[in-house]
């Protein structure tokens, strides 16, 4: 059987654009709701989506579905859920440490500051948000996940190709206007 290369693409291109869209959201639900301090367009693109959501997401797919799927026990305790958590823990602070950087070099500055809380490295990464974005990690990865990809999979190929190439075109004229214009 021929494996279908441009549909998988397709789907893990409209996985990053889910989670790029509902990392969005809940940046702007922090800010507005949470902390109260109004809002701001909180992805580096002119689009709603935080786009070091969805490269974490798919970082998360890749490196720690296997190891979700693995029964890991100490005795009759599974232990596999407390190895995600903390896998999902060490990948997304290594991710918003790199993306600080990354933000840093291109744009002179990242949009988040951890000064304040306790347990923190320069500002840019800390153990309160890290161990948020576990908790986080796992909602994605145990309950919003596999219903992505049952949806994903009942959609027919030529719509799944349709929507991503629609997307993927929208991002690309994103990209240009922001970082062009």
């Amino acid at each position: 059987m021929k494996a279908d290369v441009k549909g998988t693409l397709a789907r893990y291109f409209l996985f990053f654009v889910f989670y790029s869209v509902i990392g969005w959201l809940y940046e702007v639900f922090l800010e507005v709701i949470v902390y109260r301090w109004g809002f701001s367009n909180r992805g580096v693109l002119f689009g709603p989506y935080c786009v070091i959501y969805g490269v974490g997401a798919l970082i998360m797919i890749f490196a720690l579905g296997r190891l979700k799927q693995t029964p890991i026990r100490i005795g009759r305790v599974s232990i596999t859920p407390i190895l995600v958590f903390l896998g999902i823990v060490v990948l997304t602070t290594a991710l918003e440490l790199l993306g600080s950087y990354i933000m840093e070099l291109t744009h002179g500055s990242w949009q988040w500051d951890y000064r304040h809380y306790a347990f923190n490295f320069q500002g840019r990464i800390a153990l309160n948000p890290s161990i948020r974005f576990g908790i986080g990690g796992m909602v994605f990865l145990y309950i919003l996940q596999p219903l992505f990809e049952k949806l994903a999979n009942r959609m027919p190929r030529r719509t799944l190709l349709l929507i991503s190439g629609a997307l993927a075109v929208l991002m690309a004229i994103d990209c240009l206007f922001t970082f062009l214009l």
